[in-house]
């Protein structure tokens, strides 16, 4: 019987290819040889690519950025030890060092964003990145883990990555809920700095994910009831959860050929929260200073209410602007109708950290009362929709503020739209 050395280069990559990523990394530590044979040649990546599609991961060939660009040239050796890493990490949180928290993150934010589009919004195109994802983040304590002190950075990448997921256990508890609860409401996050919507105050205009997860929280639990059950279920699947993050791209389609790239043209359900506006006068004790304590027991109370509504909006394209910084993504102008009343004015574009911004007003017989700003979660044209904060066009001290959720139910092309 021939020994393992003695195999042919061919049929040892075979055998290799049989292996578990780590399994195959302790490997090559045996002998120089085949040390030399893994690594030898950073230039070649056949060996890699073949143990990389042997994993459970979509075919990095077939996959687009969250902008809908084809993935450029890729590390196969690269990607695959990034991820085996993160997937260490959420099999035991605990052997996470500090100093690779931001990577692991990133990692699996890369993971669930850079996938194939789903072809049609009947068609069943399942990234295996975004199921392999889901499987392994309900397993672990990553999202709710409480032990770390995280940075600015690890913060606000975990609160994306949590956004993407949907609900954890931990959502359902009454002291999370309240803790968004007042996040979302707290007029102290609403100025001129983060144009009053869910963006850093630094006035860079990037996201703020923490902002976005809190609203993300309190809109999730008017969808998926704060039962038992949902708190116990091993995954919640609704339409703010992972699934609904791929981008929906017919075949042949080229975004940077479309007007319309961001998919505004249709049909879409805006759905909103507010509260009693003296109960949110109260809690923020008039909006008089950002350092006063916010009162939480308004939350509390027995008697509180948050409604919940959704109207029914038809919008379409009324023109586009250059974006110099986003070649081939222009600034989409758009107007919007409600039961054939004119009511939305608005935009889209690509913010400085390449995220998709909506904007837009909206009233009654010509005057714009509400101010909104948004953003696309997950990739472009992607069913989850847009989750962003209202408040008034006036932008007053004790203007109302509440978050909402814009979700397109149908396309409509331009005849039909405008009958």
């Amino acid at each position: 019987m021939a020994k393992l050395g003695e195999l042919p280069v061919e049929v040892l990559e075979q055998v290799l290819l049989l292996l578990d990523p780590i399994e195959f990394a302790q490997f090559t530590q045996t002998c120089s040889a085949y040390h030399a044979l893994v690594y030898g040649n950073p230039e070649d990546q056949h060996l890699w690519r073949e143990l990389f599609l042997q994993q459970p991961f979509d075919d990095l060939r077939h996959c687009y950025t969250s902008l809908g660009r084809p993935l450029k040239a890729v590390n196969w050796r690269t990607q695959l030890q990034r991820i085996i890493r993160a997937r260490t990490v959420l099999t035991a949180a605990s052997v996470c060092r500090a100093e690779e928290r931001c990577e692991v993150l990133q990692t699996l934010l890369d993971m669930v964003t850079n996938i194939p589009p789903a072809t049609h919004p009947e068609d069943i195109d399942i990234s295996l990145n975004q199921v392999w994802a889901t499987a392994m983040l309900r397993g672990s304590t990553l999202l709710d883990c409480e032990e770390w002190e995280l940075s600015s950075e690890e913060r606000q990448l975990r609160a994306r990555l949590h956004t993407y997921f949907g609900l954890t256990s931990g959502d359902f508890r009454h002291e999370d809920r309240t803790a968004s609860r007042m996040f979302v409401y707290a007029m102290r996050n609403y100025k001129y700095d983060n144009d009053f919507g869910p963006f850093m105050m630094d006035g860079s205009g990037h996201v703020n994910w923490v902002h976005l997860r809190a609203i993300h929280h309190v809109m999730s639990l008017h969808i998926v009831p704060a039962t038992e059950e949902a708190a116990s279920a091993v995954f919640n699947l609704f339409p703010m959860s992972i699934p609904w993050t791929q981008s929906l791209l017919a075949n042949g389609v080229n975004l940077d050929e479309e007007q319309d790239w961001a998919g505004v043209s249709g049909k879409w359900l805006c759905s909103f929260c507010f509260v009693d506006h003296r109960e949110l006068l109260v809690f923020n004790n008039f909006n008089s200073s950002d350092s006063e304590p916010l009162r939480a027991e308004i939350f509390e109370n027995p008697d509180f209410h948050e409604v919940f509504r959704s109207i029914h909006v038809d919008l379409r394209v009324l023109g586009t602007e250059v974006d110099r910084d986003h070649p081939g993504r222009p600034r989409i102008n758009f107007g919007g109708s409600v039961d054939g009343h004119a009511i939305f004015v608005g935009n889209v574009r690509v913010t400085p950290d390449n995220q998709i911004r909506w904007h837009f007003t909206s009233g009654e017989q010509g005057n714009a009362v509400w101010s909104s700003e948004g953003v696309q979660v997950g990739n472009v044209r992607s069913k989850y929709g847009i989750l962003g904060a209202w408040t008034t066009v006036l932008h007053d001290r004790h203007d109302p503020v509440g978050p909402f959720w814009l979700s397109k139910v149908a396309d409509v092309n331009d005849d039909e739209m405008s009958t």
